[in-house]
C-alpha cells in the first residue's frame, strides 16, 4: 500500500492533498459498516481539479489513504480545532452524517497510534522536508491545503457554504497580503467566497504558517457544488460522487489557476 504520493517542483509553492485518497487496508475495511460509507467523505476529485499545478512549478504532496483510516489534517493529540462544533476525529468513527463507521467497536488507543505512525506521521515529515527544502531555496514559501466539501452538511454548519472558503487561521498563520490577493481573484469570479468562515484551516494550516519564518499557509476549501453536478435531494451510492467532468469544472479550475498564480506572485516578488 502506497504511504505517499510526492511530486516535487522548484518554485515556492506546496499543495497538499490530504482528503482525496480512497485507499482503505482490506482487514480495516471487513470491520467498516459500508465502503461507500467510509469513502462518502473524501475530497472527491481534487486531485484533478489541481492537476495543472505540477507544471507551474508546485510540489505535490499527497496521500492516497482514506481520511477514515487517519485524518492527517487533524490534530494528532486528539483535541478539537473547533471546540463546541461538531467535527469528525483524528481516526474517524462517524461520517459527516454521524454515520457510525465501524460495524463493532472502533479503534482503540493503540490502534490509532500505529496508523499514526504508517501513514500520519511520515505525511507530515514529507510536508516538513519539502518546506525546509524549499524555504533554503527561497525567501517565502507557500503551502496551500486544497481540499473540497458537501455544500449542506447540517452536522456541521448551517445552511449553504459559499463556493471558496479561505482559511488562515483569523489571520495567523499567512500574511494578509497573500489572503488580499487571493480574495481579490475571488471577487472577480463568479464564484462566491468567505474567509475564516466556518473553515479557518485545519491542523496542517495552523501548524506550519509561520508568516514570521517565510512560510504562508492557506487553505481552500471549495464547496462541491462549485465544480460538480451535486445532488439536491439524498446522497446515495447512486448519486454520489457524481463523474468528474472536465468541462463543468473548468471554470473553477480556471479560478484555481489565478489563485495559485497569486500564491507564487507572493512568494517570489
Amino acid at each position: 500500500m502506497v504511504v505517499l504520493e510526492i511530486q516535487r517542483g522548484e518554485r515556492p509553492l506546496i499543495v497538499s492533498l490530504p482528503h482525496t485518497g480512497l485507499e482503505i487496508p482490506p482487514d480495516l475495511q471487513t470491520r467498516m459498516t459500508s465502503p461507500w460509507l467510509a469513502r462518502k467523505d473524501a475530497d472527491w476529485w481534487v486531485e484533478r481539479l489541481y492537476d495543472f499545478a505540477h507544471l507551474m512549478g508546485a510540489t505535490m504532496v499527497r496521500t492516497p489513504v482514506s481520511r477514515s483510516v487517519i485524518d492527517v489534517n487533524r490534530d494528532p493529540t486528539g483535541a478539537s480545532l473547533y471546540p463546541g462544533q461538531s467535527t469528525t476525529e483524528l481516526c474517524p468513527t462517524t461520517t459527516f452524517d454521524g454515520e457510525p463507521l465501524y460495524l463493532g467497536a472502533p479503534p482503540d488507543d493503540q490502534e490509532i497510534a500505529a496508523r499514526r505512525e504508517a501513514w500520519f506521521d511520515p505525511y507530515h515529515a514529507a510536508l516538513a522536508t519539502e518546506i525546509t527544502r524549499l524555504r533554503a531555496r527561497h525567501p517565502r514559501v507557500v503551502l496551500y491545503e486544497a481540499h473540497s466539501i458537501r455544500s449542506r452538511i447540517p452536522r456541521l454548519f448551517e445552511g449553504l457554504l459559499p463556493h471558496i472558503n479561505l482559511g488562515t487561521n483569523d489571520g495567523a498563520s499567512c500574511d494578509p497580503l497573500l489572503l488580499l490577493a487571493v480574495e481579490s481573484i475571488c471577487r472577480e469570479s463568479e464564484f462566491s467566497h468567505i474567509a475564516n468562515g466556518r473553515f479557518k484551516g485545519g491542523w496542517t494550516t495552523r501548524r506550519y504558517g509561520r508568516p514570521s519564518e517565510g512560510v504562508h499557509a492557506l487553505q481552500v476549501e471549495l464547496a462541491c457544488r462549485s465544480y460538480l453536478d451535486e445532488p439536491d435531494g439524498e446522497f446515495d451510492p447512486d448519486t454520489w460522487p457524481p463523474a468528474y467532468d472536465p468541462a463543468r469544472a473548468a471554470p473553477l479550475r480556471a479560478t484555481l489557476s489565478r489563485m495559485l498564480h497569486a500564491c507564487l506572485d507572493f512568494a517570489e516578488r
